[in-house]
């Protein structure tokens, strides 16, 4: 959700290979990337585990031995993901986070994906993200994400309601599939209500003076990676990167207290523990921008009805294969908008 990602000088150069793999038969495409990556590795034991095959991409791990101490992740993007996943602006943010020591190395890119170090460590599930343990290690790595400084002092600017638009503009209004086009008229709101409702997101959300700051956009439980040697988490996968509302992104990962494949809102975060999870947050925010660690309530309070807002409007995705629908559920919090549903012809 960028509108200007600035590498700093000094990082490190990310080389383009001419390389493009076949999603479904990946192997001697990946070979080709690994000879360069890696080339005192022998082809013959080079051994590949498929991490994820959703509809953002295929992840892949490469290795040899039996240990896994050292893998290249290979990243196949997915089909039309193009038309809502920036990819200049994902190396982008990648290379700035990395420049942060807040991502891996990134190895290279190619023409249908990106190459990248595997952090070890195990991926949170919904009951761990509520856990004290670790929701304060989680707020203490966002608060290092959102305290990156803008190049030279420019002041960024979301594009959040700029990138709304462009989804609506990828919504059919119809299916050819009959048994689709009834679920579409059924369980999709119409163009102008779903219109009606962003109107009334922005018009009531963007008053609301929550800073723009370089967000992660897309903390999934799966997204967060606990290393345990070292005691903190890690951020993966930077696809929707970029400078956002602080707000949005911290009522984003609040939705993802619901779960994802059975989602329960009565799961969503409660007052006292929104609001501990808060006051770790701007403790270390605070401490990030050289502004002390000193947290009055009244702060705490002002974030406090921000997030819950902004939670109206983060993207919770739920893809039916099925039937070629993208849904997003909000939980209950006080507001007239419940739900918001988004349709992509994938």
């Amino acid at each position: 959700m960028a509108n200007y990602i600035h590498v700093p000088e000094g990082a490190p150069v990310v080389p383009k290979l001419d390389v493009t793999l076949d999603e479904h038969d990946y192997r001697a495409g990946a070979l080709k990337l690994i000879k360069t990556l890696r080339p005192h590795w022998k082809p013959s034991e080079v051994k590949m585990k498929s991490f994820t095959d959703g509809i953002t991409n295929k992840l892949i791990g490469c290795y040899v031995g039996g240990s896994m101490q050292d893998v290249v992740l290979v990243r196949v993007y997915g089909n039309k993901t193009e038309l809502f996943v920036d990819r200049e602006n994902e190396v982008k943010s990648f290379r700035v986070l990395q420049a942060h020591r807040c991502a891996p190395r990134l190895y290279c890119t190619f023409n249908n994906g990106l190459c990248y170090e595997f952090l070890q460590g195990v991926a949170l599930e919904p009951e761990h993200i509520r856990s004290p343990a670790f929701f304060r290690h989680i707020a203490r790595q966002m608060a290092k994400y959102h305290a990156i400084h803008a190049h030279n002092g420019w002041v960024p600017q979301s594009d959040l309601w700029l990138k709304m638009s462009k989804f609506f503009s990828l919504v059919p209004t119809h299916f050819e599939d009959p048994e689709k086009d009834q679920r579409l008229n059924n369980e999709v709101p119409s163009a102008a209500c779903l219109r009606d409702e962003m109107i009334w997101l922005q018009q009531n959300l963007s008053k609301l003076g929550s800073p723009v700051v370089l967000c992660h956009n897309d903390l999934l439980c799966k997204n967060i990676i606990y290393k345990q040697q070292e005691g903190n988490v890690k951020f993966i996968d930077y696809e929707y990167a970029g400078y956002n509302y602080q707000a949005f992104d911290i009522g984003n990962h609040f939705n993802e207290f619901a779960g994802l494949n059975e989602v329960d809102y009565t799961l969503y975060p409660g007052r006292e523990l929104q609001l501990q999870w808060l006051r770790a947050y701007l403790e270390a925010y605070k401490e990030y921008k050289s502004q002390g660690t000193q947290v009055s309530n009244t702060e705490v309070e002002v974030l406090y009805v921000q997030v819950n807002r902004f939670a109206l409007v983060s993207q919770n995705w739920i893809y039916l294969p099925q039937s070629g629908i993208v849904t997003h559920f909000h939980p209950s919090v006080p507001c007239q908008i419940k739900h918001q549903t988004f349709v992509f012809s994938m």
